[in-house]
């Protein structure tokens, strides 16, 4: 189905859609931003998802990404993704994969999904002590094979940490053997539970060890047909930007091109910002063309400036394209927006005076689903 025409539509509209389903999982990740397990109260009806699946088509999304905890325990996963589907937009999903059996892959397809990402986060030890389920590694490379089978894109992604780091190149040698057709990177956050766990984060001074290696990987796997893809929460103008990214940084894209929906109803403008200083609006209380345009929550990308950023961000070379790289890792760890220290050009230009930087958690978290601690960020002589 061609897709339907924007009409009026602003300067930024939401081109990609993450939806969290539901927050009711079948795993315990240690590691989970959103602390999934239960679902939410009161999450969005089919009915209600209907309506705003013909909201996001209006405005002119067209990728939806299903997320959950677990997208396919949500009882009307597959009416959802058969509405998207015929609204005109591209349904996918990002699934920790324990239950994805042949049966489920084949009636996804059926409905219409078209690509699924399963979480891998390591060698067989590391991502089930990460997922704190045994069987789950072979339950998602299981997965991996179920949607191959069903004609849909196997993809994977994984989240680098302190434990699974030296397994990366093992690691993309599996997901290569396995047939994915591409390979999402990114680090862990320090929210939810990964916030609980400071020792897992990699350090800033660390992107100089590990940009090379994944230069390297993404090298290797275009001879393979694969893309390996970076997140917006690593990287940022060094010399593998080109094999990363389709085009270098630029900017955070949280109310610009991307938003976030919680199985609540409740927007933000990208999934993974902590809910309490992001959340714009409820569907159930404003239509979302509202919440897009209006609300501050979701605008505060749209117009930032060098001015808005601080720290070495505000006095970097790329201070006005990047603009201070990823919101909901800078805030995650410093409070605020508009300084990343996760940067590849930022460990480079600070190694080449003989400093690097250095995190270390002072506040710890509360609890809450999308909650964060604070970090203090100390810079020193580079041993």
């Amino acid at each position: 189905m061609s897709r339907r025409r924007v009409v009026g539509a602003p300067t930024y509209h939401p081109r990609y859609v993450v939806w969290e389903l539901t927050l009711k999982c079948d795993l315990a990740c240690r590691h989970c931003g959103s602390r999934a397990g239960r679902p939410r109260a009161e999450e969005l009806s089919l009915a209600e998802c209907q309506d705003l699946i013909e909201q996001l088509a209006s405005i002119g999304a067209q990728e939806i990404t299903f997320i959950g905890g677990e997208a396919y325990l949500h009882p009307d996963w597959l009416s959802i993704i058969a509405a998207t589907a015929a609204a005109g937009m591209r349904p996918t999903m990002t699934t920790g994969a324990r239950r994805m059996t042949a049966e489920r892959a084949e009636q996804a397809a059926r409905a219409g999904l078209e690509a699924v990402s399963v979480s891998i986060d390591g060698l067989q030890a590391t991502h089930d002590l990460l997922r704190a389920v045994p069987g789950s590694w072979r339950a998602a490379l299981a997965a991996l094979e179920h949607i191959a089978g069903a004609g849909m894109t196997p993809c994977a992604n994984t989240q680098i940490n302190r434990l699974n780091l030296d397994e990366l190149e093992a690691l993309w040698a599996v997901l290569r053997d396995a047939g994915v057709k591409a390979w999402q990177v990114q680090l862990t956050g320090p929210m939810g539970r990964a916030a609980d766990r400071p020792e897992w984060l990699l350090q800033p001074y660390e992107m100089l060890d590990l940009m090379p290696r994944l230069g390297a990987m993404a090298a290797q796997a275009k001879q393979h047909g694969v893309l390996i893809h970076a997140a917006n929460n690593l990287g940022y103008f060094g010399p593998y930007e080109t094999l990363l990214r389709a085009e270098p940084f630029g900017s955070c894209g949280a109310g610009r091109y991307v938003l976030g929906i919680e199985s609540n109803g409740d927007i933000k403008g990208c999934p993974s910002l902590p809910s309490a200083p992001y959340v714009g609006g409820n569907i159930r209380e404003a239509p979302l063309a509202e919440i897009w345009k209006h609300r501050a929550e979701l605008a505060f990308a749209r117009d930032r400036s060098r001015a808005d950023l601080w720290g070495f961000c505000q006095g970097c070379y790329y201070a006005d394209v990047c603009k201070g790289g990823c919101s909901w890792t800078s805030h995650t760890l410093l409070g605020r927006p508009g300084n990343m220290p996760y940067c590849h050009h930022r460990a480079q230009e600070l190694e080449r005076a003989g400093r690097r930087e250095r995190l270390v958690r002072e506040v710890a978290a509360p609890g809450d689903p999308f909650d964060f601690g604070r970090f203090t960020l100390i810079e020193e002589d580079s041993p």
